[in-house]
């Protein structure tokens, strides 16, 4: 039978403590700017998804009875964040574009991360040459132009939806090996992982059960650094012409297209660029939040 102060003694921790991810979510909760950014970033996915369907007009539908086509915003006639060149509604564009650009970004992003974590994780535990060589693989990639590798990958095999989040998470990984695999070589050493080692564990299984899992805060953090630079690569190679094509459309591509009509028509312009912007900075936020909630220094 159980010493009833030992059990007394066992029971303390968890009695007074939530565990790791509860205390994390409190402490995420008191970052004001970060909860604030978690309730933006779910009404503008929330309009990404129902948006368009609020208003009566399509992507691609030209209201012909404007005169001229690119009308200011209006309540009057439905065109809630005004029209562009061609007389097609804005709010549902640049919804219909948010939509995209998230999809890219998360589709992307986790692209790099299944890489990422895959070979920083496994470079780091093993170690040794195969370590050596998986890093200086790296370091080559690191030295070709990124931009320039996107854009021939484009223009080779097409400018299809499914190529832009490939050839952008196949080429954003590389940080995120870095990062693991800095994370994996102090794991490496800890008692629970020599343990593991000790008991004959397969080299897989280690990875899987004790080295991935206690990196995951870490991925975590980074991931919500990593979708704001996908979206603005992607917004970039779309205001090169190199992204998103027509009837298609996403907020690079509606800002490029603004940009060219900021004079007559600043709305088409400022639209798509205050939804960009406020995804930009609530990420940002939201990042700073998950890395001052998950620092193990805190707990």
């Amino acid at each position: 039978m159980a010493d009833p102060a030992t059990s007394a003694i066992v029971a303390a921790p968890t009695s007074g403590s939530g565990g790791f991810w509860s205390d994390a979510w409190q402490r995420l909760r008191a970052h004001r700017a970060a909860l604030v950014s978690v309730i933006v970033l779910a009404v503008i996915v929330a309009l990404a998804l129902i948006g368009p369907s609020l208003s009566r007009y399509s992507i691609a539908q030209v209201d012909w009875s404007l005169s001229p086509l690119a009308t200011p915003p209006s309540f009057a006639n439905g065109h809630w964040f005004g029209t562009d060149a061609n007389g097609r509604d804005l709010f549902v564009r640049v919804w219909h574009g948010t939509r995209i650009s998230l999809l890219v970004a998360l589709l992307a992003t986790a692209v790099s991360i299944v890489i990422g974590v895959v070979w920083g994780a496994t470079a780091g535990f093993v170690g040794g040459r195969t370590d050596a060589w998986m890093m200086r693989f790296v370091d080559v990639l690191y030295a070709l132009p990124y931009m320039f590798f996107v854009i021939i990958l484009t223009v080779v095999f097409g400018r299809s939806l499914s190529l832009i989040f490939i050839a952008i998470g196949a080429i954003g990984w590389l940080t995120m090996a870095r990062i693991v695999r800095g994370q994996a070589l102090a794991l490496r050493h800890r008692d629970f992982v020599e343990a593991a080692i000790v008991l004959g564990q397969p080299t897989h299984r280690v990875l899987a059960r004790h080295i991935v899992p206690n990196v995951i805060g870490t991925v975590i953090v980074y991931t919500t650094l990593t979708i704001p630079q996908v979206i603005l690569f992607e917004s970039f190679l779309s205001f090169l012409g190199l992204g998103v094509q027509e009837p298609l459309t996403s907020l690079g591509r509606l800002v490029a297209d603004g940009a060219l009509q900021m004079e007559v028509a600043p709305w088409q312009l400022l639209a798509p660029s205050a939804v960009l912007a406020a995804l930009m900075l609530c990420l940002n936020f939201l990042g700073d939040g998950l890395r001052d909630a998950l620092d193990p220094r805190l707990t």
